[in-house]
Protein backbone atom coordinates (compact mmCIF):
# COMPACT_ATOMS: atom_id res chain seq x y z
CA UNK A 1 0.00 0.00 0.00
CA UNK A 2 1.24 2.86 -0.91
CA UNK A 3 2.00 6.08 1.64
CA UNK A 4 -0.44 9.26 1.47
CA UNK A 5 1.80 12.01 1.12
CA UNK A 6 2.01 15.70 2.13
CA UNK A 7 4.62 17.66 0.57
CA UNK A 8 5.55 20.87 2.69
CA UNK A 9 7.60 23.05 0.38
CA UNK A 10 9.04 25.72 2.65
CA UNK A 11 9.73 29.13 0.15
CA UNK A 12 10.02 31.66 3.13
CA UNK A 13 13.39 33.12 3.00
CA UNK A 14 14.42 36.66 2.27
CA UNK A 15 16.55 35.90 -0.02
CA UNK A 16 19.70 38.41 1.67
CA UNK A 17 22.63 36.45 -0.33
CA UNK A 18 20.64 36.86 -3.68
CA UNK A 19 19.44 40.80 -2.84
CA UNK A 20 16.36 39.80 -3.48
CA UNK A 21 13.58 37.11 -2.78
CA UNK A 22 14.36 34.00 -5.45
CA UNK A 23 11.20 31.85 -4.69
CA UNK A 24 9.57 34.11 -8.31
CA UNK A 25 12.82 34.42 -10.05
CA UNK A 26 12.80 33.16 -13.27
CA UNK A 27 14.16 30.05 -13.94
CA UNK A 28 13.88 28.06 -17.47
CA UNK A 29 10.99 30.15 -18.03
CA UNK A 30 9.34 29.75 -14.80
CA UNK A 31 9.11 30.53 -11.09
CA UNK A 32 12.01 29.23 -9.31
CA UNK A 33 9.42 27.52 -6.84
CA UNK A 34 7.24 26.06 -9.91
CA UNK A 35 9.66 23.75 -10.51
CA UNK A 36 9.81 22.18 -6.53
CA UNK A 37 5.95 22.20 -7.67
CA UNK A 38 5.89 20.51 -10.51
CA UNK A 39 8.41 18.00 -8.87
CA UNK A 40 6.21 16.53 -6.48
CA UNK A 41 3.00 17.39 -8.18
CA UNK A 42 4.49 14.33 -10.16
CA UNK A 43 4.53 11.87 -8.07
CA UNK A 44 1.16 10.27 -7.52
CA UNK A 45 1.51 9.18 -3.57
CA UNK A 46 1.51 13.37 -3.07
CA UNK A 47 -1.81 13.96 -1.84
CA UNK A 48 -1.16 17.61 -0.96
CA UNK A 49 1.07 19.90 -1.39
CA UNK A 50 1.68 22.88 1.67
CA UNK A 51 3.53 25.63 -0.24
CA UNK A 52 5.11 28.49 2.74
CA UNK A 53 5.39 31.34 1.17
CA UNK A 54 5.79 35.16 3.10
CA UNK A 55 2.30 37.36 3.15
CA UNK A 56 4.17 39.69 0.88
CA UNK A 57 4.06 36.89 -1.76
CA UNK A 58 0.66 35.19 -1.56
CA UNK A 59 -0.78 36.78 -4.88
CA UNK A 60 2.17 35.27 -6.83
CA UNK A 61 1.68 31.95 -5.16
CA UNK A 62 -1.85 31.72 -5.06
CA UNK A 63 -1.23 31.99 -9.11
CA UNK A 64 0.38 29.32 -9.07
CA UNK A 65 -1.84 27.02 -6.81
CA UNK A 66 -4.65 27.41 -9.06
CA UNK A 67 -2.70 25.08 -11.70
CA UNK A 68 -3.20 22.10 -9.12
CA UNK A 69 -6.39 21.73 -6.55
CA UNK A 70 -3.24 19.62 -4.32
CA UNK A 71 -1.51 23.48 -3.72
CA UNK A 72 -2.67 25.25 -0.56
CA UNK A 73 -0.96 28.25 0.99
CA UNK A 74 0.62 28.66 4.34
CA UNK A 75 2.47 31.67 5.62
CA UNK A 76 6.00 31.60 6.40
CA UNK A 77 7.71 32.19 9.95
CA UNK A 78 10.67 34.54 10.76
CA UNK A 79 13.16 31.40 10.81
CA UNK A 80 13.00 28.24 8.78
CA UNK A 81 12.05 25.99 11.16
CA UNK A 82 9.29 28.30 12.58
CA UNK A 83 7.94 28.07 8.63
CA UNK A 84 8.54 24.15 9.04
CA UNK A 85 6.39 24.16 11.91
CA UNK A 86 3.95 26.03 10.33
CA UNK A 87 3.92 24.16 7.10
CA UNK A 88 3.69 21.11 8.72
CA UNK A 89 0.20 22.08 10.97
CA UNK A 90 -1.32 23.01 7.58
CA UNK A 91 -0.44 19.07 6.70
CA UNK A 92 -3.14 16.69 6.35
CA UNK A 93 -3.95 14.49 9.44
CA UNK A 94 -4.57 11.86 6.46
CA UNK A 95 -0.75 12.07 5.55
CA UNK A 96 1.40 9.09 7.21
CA UNK A 97 4.29 10.35 5.74
CA UNK A 98 5.52 14.17 5.23
CA UNK A 99 7.95 15.19 3.10
CA UNK A 100 9.72 18.42 3.81
CA UNK A 101 11.70 20.31 0.69
CA UNK A 102 13.64 23.57 -0.02
CA UNK A 103 11.63 25.89 -2.64
CA UNK A 104 15.41 26.70 -3.06
CA UNK A 105 16.10 23.26 -4.70
CA UNK A 106 14.30 23.56 -8.15
CA UNK A 107 15.89 20.09 -9.85
CA UNK A 108 14.84 17.47 -7.32
CA UNK A 109 14.72 14.35 -9.30
CA UNK A 110 11.39 12.09 -9.52
CA UNK A 111 13.40 9.11 -8.22
CA UNK A 112 14.50 10.96 -5.63
CA UNK A 113 11.19 12.11 -3.61
CA UNK A 114 10.44 8.22 -4.71
CA UNK A 115 13.43 6.43 -3.16
CA UNK A 116 13.31 9.28 0.08
CA UNK A 117 9.53 8.10 0.68
CA UNK A 118 9.91 4.49 0.32
CA UNK A 119 13.12 4.72 3.11
CA UNK A 120 11.30 7.25 5.48
CA UNK A 121 8.16 4.72 5.56
CA UNK A 122 10.27 2.00 6.19
CA UNK A 123 12.61 3.33 8.76
CA UNK A 124 11.27 6.58 9.62
CA UNK A 125 12.89 8.92 8.89
CA UNK A 126 14.68 9.90 5.58
CA UNK A 127 17.00 12.27 3.63
CA UNK A 128 19.22 12.65 0.29
CA UNK A 129 22.73 13.88 0.08
CA UNK A 130 25.66 13.79 -1.71
CA UNK A 131 29.17 12.39 -0.52
CA UNK A 132 31.32 15.41 0.48
CA UNK A 133 34.08 15.83 -2.42
CA UNK A 134 36.25 18.31 -0.85
CA UNK A 135 38.73 18.05 2.26
CA UNK A 136 37.28 19.59 5.47
CA UNK A 137 38.79 21.54 8.40
CA UNK A 138 37.42 21.71 11.86
CA UNK A 139 38.62 24.96 12.89
CA UNK A 140 38.99 27.67 15.75
CA UNK A 141 38.73 31.52 15.56
CA UNK A 142 41.18 33.67 17.79
CA UNK A 143 42.26 37.35 17.52
CA UNK A 144 40.10 37.62 13.92
CA UNK A 145 42.65 34.97 12.93
CA UNK A 146 41.57 31.39 11.51
CA UNK A 147 43.18 28.37 12.51
CA UNK A 148 43.32 24.60 11.48
CA UNK A 149 42.26 22.67 14.35
CA UNK A 150 42.37 19.49 12.41
CA UNK A 151 41.29 17.47 9.85
CA UNK A 152 38.58 14.56 10.59
CA UNK A 153 38.32 12.10 7.57
CA UNK A 154 36.23 13.65 4.58
CA UNK A 155 34.45 9.71 4.11
CA UNK A 156 32.55 10.53 7.49
CA UNK A 157 30.65 13.44 5.65
CA UNK A 158 27.51 14.22 3.47
CA UNK A 159 26.33 17.16 2.31
CA UNK A 160 21.92 17.13 3.13
CA UNK A 161 19.50 17.89 1.07
CA UNK A 162 15.88 17.92 0.60
CA UNK A 163 13.35 16.60 0.50
CA UNK A 164 13.73 15.22 4.33
CA UNK A 165 11.25 12.81 4.92
CA UNK A 166 9.16 11.01 7.75
CA UNK A 167 6.65 9.11 8.90
CA UNK A 168 4.31 11.41 10.87
CA UNK A 169 4.55 10.44 14.23
CA UNK A 170 8.36 10.66 14.03
CA UNK A 171 7.96 14.43 12.81
CA UNK A 172 5.17 15.59 14.97
CA UNK A 173 7.36 14.14 18.15
CA UNK A 174 10.76 15.99 17.17
CA UNK A 175 9.09 19.67 16.93
CA UNK A 176 6.65 19.36 19.48
CA UNK A 177 9.48 18.09 21.68
CA UNK A 178 12.08 20.48 20.91
CA UNK A 179 9.98 23.68 20.35
CA UNK A 180 12.49 26.28 20.98
CA UNK A 181 14.98 25.17 18.96
CA UNK A 182 14.61 27.96 16.45
CA UNK A 183 18.44 27.65 14.88
CA UNK A 184 18.28 23.96 13.51
CA UNK A 185 19.16 24.09 10.04
CA UNK A 186 16.95 21.33 9.10
CA UNK A 187 14.42 18.73 10.84
CA UNK A 188 16.64 15.71 10.80
CA UNK A 189 18.37 17.90 13.63
CA UNK A 190 15.43 17.60 16.11
CA UNK A 191 14.52 13.60 14.58
CA UNK A 192 18.62 13.13 15.65
CA UNK A 193 17.99 14.41 18.96
CA UNK A 194 15.32 12.02 19.55
CA UNK A 195 17.77 9.02 19.10
CA UNK A 196 16.48 8.39 16.41
CA UNK A 197 18.31 6.98 13.03
CA UNK A 198 17.93 8.94 9.55
CA UNK A 199 18.44 6.90 6.70
CA UNK A 200 20.61 8.47 3.78
CA UNK A 201 19.79 8.40 0.72
CA UNK A 202 22.65 8.93 -2.25
CA UNK A 203 21.01 11.89 -4.20
CA UNK A 204 22.25 13.92 -7.80
CA UNK A 205 24.74 16.54 -7.58
CA UNK A 206 22.61 18.69 -9.58
CA UNK A 207 19.76 19.02 -6.93
CA UNK A 208 21.66 22.67 -5.73
CA UNK A 209 19.95 24.69 -3.89
CA UNK A 210 19.69 28.28 -5.40
CA UNK A 211 21.43 31.14 -2.83
CA UNK A 212 23.52 33.09 -4.43
CA UNK A 213 23.15 34.16 -8.32
CA UNK A 214 25.90 32.06 -8.82
CA UNK A 215 23.61 28.96 -8.06
CA UNK A 216 21.04 30.58 -10.22
CA UNK A 217 23.84 30.45 -13.43
CA UNK A 218 24.29 27.06 -12.39
CA UNK A 219 20.60 26.03 -12.66
CA UNK A 220 20.14 27.34 -15.56
CA UNK A 221 23.12 25.49 -17.27
CA UNK A 222 22.35 22.12 -15.96
CA UNK A 223 18.84 22.85 -17.13
CA UNK A 224 20.35 24.10 -20.28
CA UNK A 225 21.61 20.34 -20.97
CA UNK A 226 19.70 18.27 -23.25
CA UNK A 227 17.69 16.38 -19.96
CA UNK A 228 16.77 12.38 -21.02
CA UNK A 229 13.41 11.70 -21.85
CA UNK A 230 10.90 8.72 -21.60
CA UNK A 231 8.76 8.14 -24.43
CA UNK A 232 4.95 7.19 -23.21
CA UNK A 233 1.83 6.12 -24.63
CA UNK A 234 -1.57 6.27 -22.81
CA UNK A 235 -5.02 4.61 -23.70
CA UNK A 236 -8.57 5.58 -23.27
CA UNK A 237 -11.81 4.45 -23.69
CA UNK A 238 -15.40 6.09 -22.75
CA UNK A 239 -19.00 5.02 -23.79
CA UNK A 240 -22.39 6.65 -22.82
CA UNK A 241 -25.87 5.94 -23.95
CA UNK A 242 -28.09 8.17 -26.05
CA UNK A 243 -30.99 9.46 -24.65
CA UNK A 244 -33.73 12.36 -25.93
CA UNK A 245 -34.02 16.09 -24.55
CA UNK A 246 -29.72 16.06 -24.04
CA UNK A 247 -27.16 17.97 -26.35
CA UNK A 248 -25.26 15.75 -28.41
CA UNK A 249 -21.53 17.14 -27.73
CA UNK A 250 -18.06 15.62 -29.27
CA UNK A 251 -14.90 16.66 -29.03
CA UNK A 252 -16.25 19.87 -27.86
CA UNK A 253 -18.51 20.49 -30.92
CA UNK A 254 -22.01 20.53 -30.94
CA UNK A 255 -23.55 18.35 -33.23
CA UNK A 256 -27.49 18.86 -34.46
CA UNK A 257 -29.15 15.02 -33.70
CA UNK A 258 -31.85 14.51 -31.78
CA UNK A 259 -30.62 12.82 -28.91
CA UNK A 260 -27.66 13.43 -26.70
CA UNK A 261 -25.25 11.50 -24.60
CA UNK A 262 -26.16 11.03 -21.16
CA UNK A 263 -23.60 11.47 -18.48
CA UNK A 264 -22.67 13.39 -14.66
CA UNK A 265 -20.79 15.98 -17.29
CA UNK A 266 -21.95 16.70 -20.76
CA UNK A 267 -21.15 13.52 -21.31
CA UNK A 268 -18.51 13.99 -24.22
CA UNK A 269 -17.63 10.41 -24.97
CA UNK A 270 -14.20 11.77 -27.27
CA UNK A 271 -12.93 14.20 -25.03
CA UNK A 272 -13.27 12.00 -21.56
CA UNK A 273 -11.54 8.86 -23.68
CA UNK A 274 -8.66 12.00 -24.74
CA UNK A 275 -8.52 12.64 -21.05
CA UNK A 276 -7.79 9.45 -19.96
CA UNK A 277 -5.18 8.57 -23.00
CA UNK A 278 -3.27 11.70 -21.79
CA UNK A 279 -3.52 10.69 -17.92
CA UNK A 280 -2.62 7.33 -18.42
CA UNK A 281 0.37 8.13 -20.91
CA UNK A 282 1.42 10.15 -16.97
CA UNK A 283 0.41 7.18 -15.18
CA UNK A 284 -2.30 9.88 -13.32
CA UNK A 285 -5.29 7.41 -12.98
CA UNK A 286 -8.20 9.15 -15.02
CA UNK A 287 -10.72 11.05 -15.58
CA UNK A 288 -12.84 10.04 -12.60
CA UNK A 289 -9.95 10.30 -9.88
CA UNK A 290 -10.60 14.08 -10.72
CA UNK A 291 -14.17 14.68 -11.52
CA UNK A 292 -16.31 11.78 -9.74
CA UNK A 293 -19.75 12.10 -10.55
CA UNK A 294 -20.54 12.01 -6.66
CA UNK A 295 -19.34 15.62 -6.79
CA UNK A 296 -22.14 18.27 -7.55
CA UNK A 297 -20.26 20.68 -8.81
CA UNK A 298 -19.24 18.54 -11.76
CA UNK A 299 -22.51 18.01 -12.97
CA UNK A 300 -22.94 19.08 -16.37
CA UNK A 301 -19.87 20.52 -16.55
CA UNK A 302 -18.36 21.02 -20.22
CA UNK A 303 -15.50 18.76 -20.39
CA UNK A 304 -13.71 21.19 -22.27
CA UNK A 305 -13.05 22.32 -19.00
CA UNK A 306 -12.17 18.76 -18.02
CA UNK A 307 -9.65 18.85 -20.67
CA UNK A 308 -8.25 22.01 -19.64
CA UNK A 309 -7.68 20.92 -16.27
CA UNK A 310 -5.91 16.84 -17.80
CA UNK A 311 -3.74 19.51 -19.37
CA UNK A 312 -2.22 21.26 -16.35
CA UNK A 313 -1.51 18.05 -14.57
CA UNK A 314 0.36 17.11 -17.41
CA UNK A 315 2.31 20.13 -17.07
CA UNK A 316 2.80 19.53 -13.23
CA UNK A 317 4.23 16.17 -13.87
CA UNK A 318 6.78 17.79 -16.48
CA UNK A 319 5.01 15.73 -19.50
CA UNK A 320 4.29 16.94 -22.88
CA UNK A 321 2.02 15.23 -25.14
CA UNK A 322 3.41 14.91 -28.49
CA UNK A 323 0.34 13.21 -30.02
CA UNK A 324 -3.39 12.14 -29.79
CA UNK A 325 -5.16 9.67 -32.21
CA UNK A 326 -9.21 9.36 -31.43
CA UNK A 327 -11.75 6.95 -33.19
CA UNK A 328 -15.25 7.77 -32.24
CA UNK A 329 -17.68 4.70 -32.87
CA UNK A 330 -21.42 5.80 -33.78
CA UNK A 331 -23.92 4.46 -35.64
CA UNK A 332 -25.80 7.36 -35.69
CA UNK A 333 -25.27 10.13 -36.38
CA UNK A 334 -23.28 9.82 -39.38
CA UNK A 335 -19.98 11.86 -38.65
CA UNK A 336 -18.11 11.74 -41.31
CA UNK A 337 -18.48 15.53 -42.30
CA UNK A 338 -17.61 16.65 -38.78
CA UNK A 339 -13.88 15.21 -38.28
CA UNK A 340 -12.32 18.49 -39.28
CA UNK A 341 -14.18 20.28 -36.87
CA UNK A 342 -13.79 18.03 -34.54
CA UNK A 343 -10.09 17.36 -34.74
CA UNK A 344 -9.38 21.20 -34.64
CA UNK A 345 -11.29 21.47 -31.50
CA UNK A 346 -9.39 18.49 -29.62
CA UNK A 347 -6.16 20.23 -31.29
CA UNK A 348 -7.25 23.47 -29.76
CA UNK A 349 -8.16 22.17 -26.23
CA UNK A 350 -5.23 20.15 -26.14
CA UNK A 351 -3.16 22.62 -27.04
CA UNK A 352 -1.60 20.74 -29.96
CA UNK A 353 -1.14 21.51 -33.90
CA UNK A 354 -3.59 19.97 -36.05
CA UNK A 355 -1.19 17.50 -37.71
CA UNK A 356 -0.42 16.43 -34.05
CA UNK A 357 -4.51 15.04 -33.95
CA UNK A 358 -6.07 12.28 -35.83
CA UNK A 359 -9.72 11.71 -35.98
CA UNK A 360 -11.56 9.19 -36.94
CA UNK A 361 -15.19 7.87 -37.13
CA UNK A 362 -16.51 4.33 -37.63
CA UNK A 363 -19.84 2.79 -37.27
CA UNK A 364 -20.48 -0.65 -35.53
CA UNK A 365 -21.89 -2.11 -38.46
CA UNK A 366 -25.10 -2.87 -36.44
CA UNK A 367 -23.80 -4.32 -33.53
CA UNK A 368 -24.44 -4.06 -29.99
CA UNK A 369 -25.60 -1.09 -28.01
CA UNK A 370 -23.98 1.01 -30.22
CA UNK A 371 -24.59 -1.05 -33.28
CA UNK A 372 -28.40 -1.04 -32.33
CA UNK A 373 -28.19 3.47 -31.82
CA UNK A 374 -28.12 3.80 -27.94
CA UNK A 375 -24.47 4.81 -27.48
CA UNK A 376 -21.29 5.98 -28.70
CA UNK A 377 -18.06 5.11 -28.03
CA UNK A 378 -14.78 6.15 -28.47
CA UNK A 379 -11.13 5.18 -28.14
CA UNK A 380 -7.98 7.40 -27.66
CA UNK A 381 -4.35 7.12 -27.50
CA UNK A 382 -1.55 9.58 -26.85
CA UNK A 383 1.92 9.84 -27.02
CA UNK A 384 3.65 11.70 -24.81
CA UNK A 385 7.78 12.66 -23.61
CA UNK A 386 8.13 12.03 -19.16
CA UNK A 387 11.05 14.02 -17.47
CA UNK A 388 13.33 10.78 -16.78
Amino acid sequence: MSPNVSAVIVAGGAGRRMGTPKQFLPLGGKPLVQWSLEAFAGVAQVKQIVLVVPPKDFKSARALARLDGRIQLARSGATRMESVRRGVRAASPLADVIAVHDGARPLVASRTILECLRQARRHGAALPAVPAKDTLKRVRSARRAVWVEETPPRSQFWQAQTPQCYRREVLLEALRKFPADAEATDESQLVEKLGRRVRIVKAEETNIKVTTPADLAAAEAYLGRARPTNHSAGFGFDIHRLAKGRRLILGGVLIPHPKGLVGHSDGDVVLHACCDAVLGGCGLGDIGKYFPSRERRWKDVSSLKIAGKVMRLLKFAGAVLNHLDATVVAQEPRLSGRCGAIRAALASAFGLAPARVNFKAKTHEGLGEVGRGEAISCYAVASLSLPQ
